[in-house]
C-alpha cells in the first residue's frame, strides 16, 4: 500500500523522472516484440517460400545423371514419411529475346525441367501462376513475375533458349566450318509468381523432355525432388532413403541447401535481441536515479517507519515492489504498443515508402514483399520476464541504501 501510495503523480521532478522510465521501458519492449516477430516472420516466410519451391529433400546420383528414375521414384515412394515425388532438370541457360523494336535481350536464368503432373505433388508452382496457363506443353515456357518485369515479356511473347550443351555444339561447329544449329523458339504460356523474388527472377520452367533435350540428357534426369509430411523430419527420412538406395546415391535436405541463410538469420535475431535489451537496460537507469532521490526525499518517513517496527526487509520491499510496479507498466504499455504497430505494420510501410519516395523494404533484398511477422510465446516470455527483471534490479540499490539507515541517523537527518 505505501509502495503504490508514494507512486501517485505528484508534480515534482522525481514524478517526471518515473514517467519517462516508464516510456523508456514501454518504447524498449515495444521495439523488441516489433524487430523480434518481424525477424522470425522473415525466417517462417523464406522457410515457406524456399521449400514451397524447392521441395524438402532431393536425391540424385553421386556421380551421373539419374536413368533409372522411375524405379528410383518407386522405392523412395514406399517411404511413410514421404508425400510426393518429382524427377527434375536443372541448369543454367542463356535466353535471348527480340522486341518489335528490333531490341535483343539477353539473361540467363536457371531452367527447370519438370513433369507437369507429378510437379503438383511437391511444389506450390501450379497454383502460383498469374497470368496465363500451367501449361509447358510443346515448346511452352512458365517463368517468374520479375523475368518477366525485367525482360518487358508477357504471355504469348517468344524467346531462344540455349544451353551448354547447345552452346558447345555451336563451337565446335563453327571451327569446323558447318553451319551452326538454330535454337528452338520456346513461347511464354504463363508466369508464375512463387513469393520469392529470388526465384520469381531466377528461373525458367519447361516441361521434362524439352530440359533433356537441352541438355542431351536423352531419358536421364538430375535427379528426385521430393515432399514431405514433416518438412523438419528431412534429416531423418535422408538417413533413411541413403540406407534403402545404397551408396552411389546422395541426398541433400532444404536445410543443408540453406543452411548460410537460416544460419545468418538466427545469429541476427539472437545478436538483436540482446542489443536491444540495452533500450531497457538504460530505461532502468532511469528508475534507479528516480527511487534513490525518492530515498532522499523520504529520509524522515523512513526514520518513523524503522522507529515503528519496519524491518529492514520490508523497507527494501517497499522500493522493490517501486521498481517492479513500474516495469510491469512499462512491460505492459510495450506489449499493447509492439501489437498496435505489428497490426498496422505493413500501412505504416506504405507511408514510409511514400514520404521517403525509396522502397524500404526491395524484394531484391530481402527476397519478399510484405513485411511478415510471427509471434512467438516463447520470444514474448523472454522479453517480458527480461524486462521485468532489469527493472527489479534498478530497485536494488535503492533499497539497499533505504534499508540501512538507522533511524536516529535518519530522524536525526531531518
Amino acid at each position: 500500500m505505501l509502495a503504490l501510495r508514494y507512486l501517485r503523480p505528484k508534480r515534482t521532478y522525481v514524478s517526471v523522472i518515473t514517467l519517462l522510465s516508464t516510456i523508456g521501458i514501454t518504447l524498449g519492449v515495444a521495439i523488441l516484440i516489433i524487430v523480434i516477430s518481424v525477424m522470425s516472420g522473415f525466417d517462417k516466410e523464406w522457410h515457406e517460400k524456399i521449400i514451397g519451391f524447392s521441395a524438402h529433400l532431393k536425391v540424385a546420383r553421386a556421380d551421373d545423371t539419374m536413368e533409372d528414375w522411375a524405379l528410383v521414384r518407386s522405392k523412395v515412394e514406399k517411404n511413410s514419411q514421404v508425400a510426393g515425388v518429382a524427377p527434375f532438370v536443372v541448369g543454367k541457360v542463356m535466353i535471348r529475346t527480340e522486341h518489335q523494336s528490333g531490341k535483343q535481350q539477353i539473361d540467363a536464368p536457371y531452367l527447370r525441367g519438370i513433369e507437369p503432373q507429378m510437379e503438383t505433388t511437391i511444389s506450390v508452382l501450379s497454383n502460383s501462376i498469374v497470368r496465363g496457363n500451367y501449361d509447358v506443353s510443346g515448346y511452352g515456357l512458365v517463368i517468374g513475375v520479375e523475368l518477366a518485369r525485367s525482360l518487358d515479356l508477357d504471355v504469348g511473347d517468344r524467346l531462344s533458349v540455349y544451353s551448354p550443351v547447345v552452346l558447345q555444339d555451336a563451337f565446335e561447329k563453327k571451327k569446323e566450318g558447318e553451319e551452326l544449329p538454330l535454337p528452338e523458339d520456346y513461347e511464354i504460356k504463363g508466369i508464375f509468381d512463387v513469393g520469392f523474388a529470388d526465384f520469381n527472377m531466377q528461373y525458367i520452367v519447361s516441361s521434362l523432355e524439352n530440359a533433356q533435350d537441352l541438355y542431351a540428357l536423352k531419358d536421364s534426369v538430375h535427379g528426385l525432388m521430393i515432399k514431405l509430411h514433416d518438412p523438419l523430419k528431412a534429416a531423418q527420412v535422408q538417413d533413411e532413403l541413403l540406407t534403402e538406395l545404397g551408396p552411389e546415391f546422395r541426398a541433400v535436405t532444404w536445410m543443408q541447401e540453406n543452411e548460410h541463410l537460416f544460419s545468418a538469420l538466427v545469429v541476427e535475431k539472437n545478436m538483436i535481441r540482446f542489443l536491444l535489451f540495452f533500450i531497457v537496460i538504460v530505461a532502468s537507469f532511469c528508475i534507479t536515479c528516480s527511487l534513490i532521490t525518492f530515498v532522499v526525499q523520504k529520509t524522515h518517513e523512513i526514520g518513523i517507519l524503522k522507529a515503528l517496527g519496519a524491518s529492514s526487509t520490508q523497507i527494501m520491499s517497499l522500493f522493490l515492489i517501486q521498481s517492479t510496479f513500474v516495469g510491469a507498466l512499462g512491460v505492459g504499455a510495450g506489449f499493447a504498443m509492439g501489437f498496435t504497430a505489428l497490426h498496422w505494420r505493413n500501412e505504416f510501410l506504405s507511408l514510409m515508402n511514400r514520404i521517403t519516395g525509396s522502397d524500404l523494404l526491395n524484394a531484391g533484398i530481402y527476397q519478399l514483399y510484405n513485411l511478415p511477422v510471427l509471434i512467438i510465446p516463447s520470444d514474448l516470455l523472454i522479453i517480458g520476464l527480461g524486462s521485468l527483471l532489469i527493472s527489479l534490479g534498478a530497485g536494488v540499490i535503492p533499497a539497499l541504501i533505504a534499508a540501512r539507515m538507522k533511524p536516529v541517523e535518519a530522524l536525526r537527518h531531518e
